[in-house]
């Protein structure tokens, strides 16, 4: 697969139009609802909504970046961008490997082996995993208890991605996936500062991305004291999506995981809602803006990637005049 996208520039564009084609596809599938919801909200919600999923994508950028930098390819962040997020449009075609097919040749592309983009993707979901389930574990038995009571085991992962974070466990697990893959094993360990570095972004990530949970929850209740049910509904519902890779994207999944998680929360006849209708309805508009949110900032932030990471030209040969004192060189 590796060669024949190395080799065909046309396979490449035709893997970006079908993705982009899978992803219009779903919008259009949820689009009468999805409008629906929108016109339950203030236009304020949904844009604050759609700017701190971006912001949140910004965190998880420059994490990616740091990671990758960690193992030995210090890529400018607008390369970084390209590659982390037009080759995340690959996650839209159903089978998971596509999206690490294609980050793997954009950052063959810029320098980076393909055996370190696999290791720095590899690393971050696991940080982001650690980070989203840690965030749910802390937050849902406070604001969601029955749903927390129900997905207890989630706590479980926690100390398992912390072992499998040491360098060791790590330097020996993906060297194992590597050669699976029958690819060169990493080179260099995750050095600690760049593994710190990379969880702080993380973590800051995932806090901004509970704004626009928050932002809806707030437009939809009149309560704005739902940050924490939000930032929790949304960290259980991705880390469900991911584990369930079958699915693309979490579509599906991940809106069902969120709005139970959601519901838990609101309850009956609480935060303003009056009747449990009310709280249903709540719980689908916000899951429902959120996929919207997600998948608008997918497409323009690899709009932005591919602008914004293409390679530049070198300027053209200008014969220099030589200086008026002396001849030009044969």
């Amino acid at each position: 697969m590796l060669s024949r996208l190395r080799a065909s520039r046309l396979l490449r564009v035709l893997l970006a139009l079908l993705a982009v084609g899978f992803l219009a596809y779903g919008l259009a599938r949820n689009w009468d609802a999805t409008r629906s919801a929108l016109s339950e909200l203030s236009w304020w919600s949904v844009a604050g909504a759609w700017a701190a999923v971006m912001a949140g994508a910004g965190c998880m950028l420059v994490a990616w970046q740091r990671v990758v930098a960690g193992l030995g390819s210090p890529l400018p962040l607008r390369v970084a961008a390209r590659v982390l997020f037009v080759g995340q449009l690959g996650k839209y075609v159903p089978g998971s490997v596509w999206a690490y097919a294609a980050m793997m040749e954009l950052g063959r592309d810029h320098g980076c082996p393909p055996r370190r983009t696999f290791s720095a993707t590899s690393l971050a979901l696991l940080i982001s995993l650690g980070c989203a389930v840690g965030l749910a574990a802390a937050t849902l038995p406070f604001t969601a208890r029955s749903m927390a009571e129900r997905m207890w085991y989630f706590a479980l992962v926690i100390p398992v991605i912390i072992v499998c974070l040491h360098p060791k466990v790590l330097t020996w697990g993906l060297n194992l996936a590597l050669r699976i893959a029958r690819k060169e094993p990493v080179e260099r360990v995750l050095p600690g500062r760049a593994l710190l570095a990379a969880v702080a972004w993380t973590l800051l990530g995932w806090l901004v991305y509970g704004l626009h949970a928050w932002l809806v929850l707030g437009d939809m209740t009149g309560d704005f004291s739902l940050y924490l049910l939000g930032a929790g509904a949304y960290a259980v519902a991705w880390a469900t999506g991911l584990l369930i890779a079958v699915v693309p994207a979490g579509v599906g999944v991940r809106e069902a995981a969120m709005a139970g998680a959601l519901m838990s929360g609101l309850g009956e006849g609480t935060h303003g809602l009056g009747v449990p209708s009310a709280a249903s309805a709540a719980v689908v508009v916000v899951a429902l803006v959120s996929r919207l949110a997600f998948t608008l900032t997918d497409l323009a932030w690899a709009g932005i990637g591919y602008l914004w990471g293409r390679k530049r030209r070198p300027a053209a040969d200008v014969p220099v005049p030589a200086p008026a004192d002396q001849s030009p060189s044969v």
